[in-house]
C-alpha cells in the first residue's frame, strides 16, 4: 500500500566530495544518496564513524553544498537558494538537534527555546508564551528561569529539544542527540521525541549511533560505502 503523507523533504543524486589539498585528492563521503521523508515520518540512520551521517543532516539541512544532487525542502529546491531566503525556511521549517546543546549560558531556559522566534520578529510575549508551553511539554515547565548550567544533562538536551520543536518545523533533524546522555536519559529522550513527533506529526530524521534506540523508528537506513540502504 502507498505512503499518502505528503513529501516533507527530499533529496536525489546528492553526492559529496571534499577536497583535501594536492597531497591527498579527493574523499568521496556521499554517493547519490536518495531520500523522501514524508510528514510525520519517523527514520533512524545509523553507520559507523566517518560514513557522512553528519554530512548528510546538514546537506539536508542546507547547512553546507552538496557537490552534485538535489535537495527540496517543503516542495522548495535548497541547493539553488539564496542564503537569506534559505535562512527564512530552515526557521520556518526545520529543527535542529545536536549531540550537545548549544544553549546560549548567559540565557534562561525561556530565553534560548524564545531565540528562533525572537529571530523571525514574532511579538515577545507570543515568542514567550510558546515557548513556555514548549519548555513545558518536555517536562521543563519549573525550571524556565534557570540557565544552561544550572540544569543537568538531561534537561539541558530537553531544553534544546524545546527550542528546536518551538516554530513548529516540519522536519525534526537530529545528529546524535541522545551521544552525550547516559543510557537512561538516552532512553527517556528519545521516548519523548517519539511522543511529540506523534502528537505534533513533526517528521524525524536522527542520526544515532544506537542500533537499539534506531530499531523503535519507524525507518532504519544504513549509509554505507556513501549510499543509503535499508538496514
Amino acid at each position: 500500500m502507498s505512503d499518502l503523507r505528503p513529501m516533507v523533504l527530499e533529496c536525489s543524486g546528492l553526492s559529496k566530495i571534499y577536497r583535501e589539498g594536492a597531497a591527498l585528492g579527493e574523499v568521496s563521503v556521499l554517493r547519490g544518496v536518495d531520500l523522501q521523508v514524508r510528514a510525520g515520518e519517523r527514520i533512524a540512520i545509523i553507520g559507523s564513524s566517518g560514513s557522512g551521517k553528519s554530512t548528510l543532516l546538514h546537506l539536508l539541512g542546507g547547512l553546507d553544498a552538496a557537490t552534485a544532487g538535489e535537495v527540496r525542502l517543503c516542495g522548495e529546491r535548497v541547493d539553488t537558494m539564496g542564503q537569506g531566503a534559505l535562512a527564512g525556511l530552515r526557521n520556518r521549517a526545520l529543527g535542529f538537534l545536536y549531540q550537545f546543546h548549544h544553549l546560549l549560558p548567559e540565557f534562561s531556559a525561556l530565553e534560548n527555546v524564545a531565540m528562533p522566534l525572537l529571530i523571525r520578529r514574532s511579538a515577545r510575549g507570543e515568542a514567550f508564551a510558546r515557548a513556555t508551553a514548549g519548555l513545558e511539554a518536555v517536562g521543563l515547565g519549573h525550571r524556565l528561569a534557570h540557565r544552561p548550567g544550572e540544569l543537568s544533562g538531561g534537561e539541558r538536551q530537553r531544553a534544546a529539544l524545546a527550542r528546536a520543536l518551538v516554530t513548529e518545523p516540519a522536519c525534526l533533524l537530529a545528529d546524535e542527540p541522545t551521544g552525550n546522555l547516559d543510557r537512561t536519559n538516552a532512553e527517556a529522550m528519545f521516548e519523548l521525541m517519539l511522543a511529540l513527533n506523534r502528537a505534533r506529526g513533526t517528521s524525524l530524521v536522527m542520526v544515532t549511533h544506537d542500533e537499539r534506540l534506531a530499531a523503535k523508528a519507524e525507518r532504519v537506513l544504513r549509509l554505507e560505502d556513501g549510499q543509503l540502504r535499508d538496514d
